[in-house]
């Protein structure tokens, strides 16, 4: 498999595929009509040279992912709000839109708080339980990773119950497929979208995965005799686990050695949970956005045709 780097995710009722820094959004809209909107997304580091430094741009890409992932997944819940007759004026709007931006951003950032109280400071409190039975560090270490991957996989298992997010996993199908489809030297269309698969190694369910992988190894070394030192240690550290996990991701995704796809096969049986088979209403929404930013006949054409 030729690696594309295109990458995105699903949004309600729609896409965004992102190549480079130009992203398209594509959602189906409640008329049935499918709406797309193309951009150019700025990262939030200026300084250029650190998204380019191993180990650390893997932190910035990841905070640039939920940004992005926030902005887009407003923009299409906007198509399903009720509709009002309220017209505003530039200056209204202008104020309306910073508004919007900083509730988009209180969300995310307790989001994040939610996420590390949820799956690193629980897991670690709930291994802690075991002190008395088990005295090995090493397997407490282990026992809260495996805690905290069980608490991810009851959260997709509970969320997933919810019928949006069940459609949203879908359209999460439908963009994997696109791209292995055409990773995969296939012309994009819907009939050979709906033959590739629905799982990608480069895939947020397998990064998570990684994290939770990592974090085994990385929080083994953390030897504080305070427990508050310890956990707060342990926050410290999620910059460098990120790190650490989003350049193994990158390995994977552009490597075929079989201890990286041995490395890779859990992440990817977790894509079963967060990936479901799309209609073909949603593969085509995915094809838009595709094209909207990445020339697929061009790649077919410099990676699979005979030289």
């Amino acid at each position: 498999m030729k690696s594309s780097n295109i990458g995105g995710q699903a949004v309600l009722e729609g896409i965004m595929m992102k190549n480079g820094s130009k992203y398209a959004v594509a959602v189906r809209k409640p008329d049935g009509e499918i709406e797309v909107k193309t951009d150019e997304y700025k990262s939030i580091m200026k300084w250029k040279k650190l998204t380019k430094i191993p180990f650390v741009r893997g932190v910035f890409n990841f905070i640039d992912s939920l940004v992005l992932g926030m902005k887009t997944l407003t923009y299409s819940a906007s198509f399903f709000e009720e509709e009002t007759e309220v017209v505003l004026t530039e200056e209204e709007a202008l104020k309306q839109q910073k508004k919007d931006d900083l509730i988009m951003g209180i969300t995310m950032v307790l989001s994040v708080v939610l996420a590390m109280g949820l799956f690193m400071i629980l897991p670690y409190f709930i291994s802690n339980l075991f002190k008395g039975i088990i005295t090995s560090r090493l397997l407490r270490t282990v026992l809260e990773s495996v805690v905290r991957i069980g608490l991810f996989v009851i959260y997709i298992l509970a969320v997933s119950q919810m019928k949006d997010i069940q459609r949203t996993f879908m359209y999460h199908g439908a963009e994997h497929k696109c791209i292995n489809c055409i990773e995969h030297g296939m012309d994009l269309t819907v009939e050979n979208v709906k033959k590739s698969s629905k799982q990608h190694k480069r895939c947020g369910t397998s990064f998570l995965f990684f994290v939770m992988l990592v974090s085994v190894i990385v929080c083994f070394f953390i030897t504080a005799e305070s427990q508050l030192l310890r956990v707060l240690i342990r926050l410290a550290l999620l910059p460098v686990i990120a790190g650490i996990s989003y350049e193994i991701i990158r390995l994977a995704g552009s490597s075929n050695n079989p201890a990286v796809e041995l490395l890779s096969k859990p992440g990817m049986a977790l894509q079963n949970l967060t990936t479901k088979e799309p209609e073909d209403d949603m593969i085509e929404v995915a094809i838009r956005a595709v094209e909207e930013v990445f020339d697929w006949k061009a790649y077919l054409k410099e990676n699979f045709e005979e030289k």
